[in-house]
């Protein structure tokens, strides 16, 4: 609660010097590979294509805040059963803009991202905070047109028992390399 708390509160503190900023809103979509790393009777990195909806704004050309949807599934096998493994990622995201260049066609960024992961590994669902950062690269393609390849890191801390097959499982962290297109409006 301590993190959800401050993560808030600093969101609340960068948007409030930037509400009079210039606004450009943003919608999008992605894929890219996702890594889970799985503990327990498992014990394994489960990966597979996650796939990305996003949207949010870009202040002033520095400060951009975003929402992402992202959904992976995977299958493996324990111990000879075959177990599916779910995973819907609710995220808010702040990225710092650093512009490379002047022709305002090229950003790096670095930012924070905190929300809600709806895992189901085995049949057995849980929601749980997560949190953590990106950083990536942002190339305007047209006036309206841009893309982004990037990297994520989420801390998670699923656990369960796996009642349905008698198996314990852990989901410790949440690794993703994306790559997404986005519309400027």
């Amino acid at each position: 609660m301590k993190k959800l708390t401050a993560t808030l509160i600093a969101t609340a503190l960068i948007s409030t010097s930037a509400l009079a900023a210039d606004v450009q809103w943003f919608a999008g979509a992605g894929a890219g590979w996702q890594q889970d790393s799985i503990k327990g009777d498992a014990h394994k990195d489960s990966d597979d294509v996650a796939w990305q909806l996003r949207g949010g704004a870009i202040l002033n050309d520095h400060h951009r805040f975003a929402g992402t949807y992202s959904y992976k599934e995977d299958k493996f096998n324990v111990l000879g059963d075959s177990i599916k493994q779910e995973q819907h990622l609710f995220l808010a995201s702040y990225d710092y803009l650093f512009p490379v260049g002047n022709s305002g066609k090229f950003n790096l960024f670095a930012g924070l991202s905190a929300g809600v992961a709806d895992n189901k590994i085995a049949g057995d669902s849980q929601s749980d905070f997560v949190w953590g950062g990106q950083v990536g690269a942002e190339y305007r393609l047209t006036q309206n047109w841009s893309t982004e390849v990037g990297y994520r890191y989420l801390d998670q801390d699923y656990e369960n028992d796996g009642p349905s097959i008698g198996q314990n499982f852990s989901l410790d962290d949440t690794q993703q390399l994306y790559l997404s297109i986005d519309y400027r409006f």
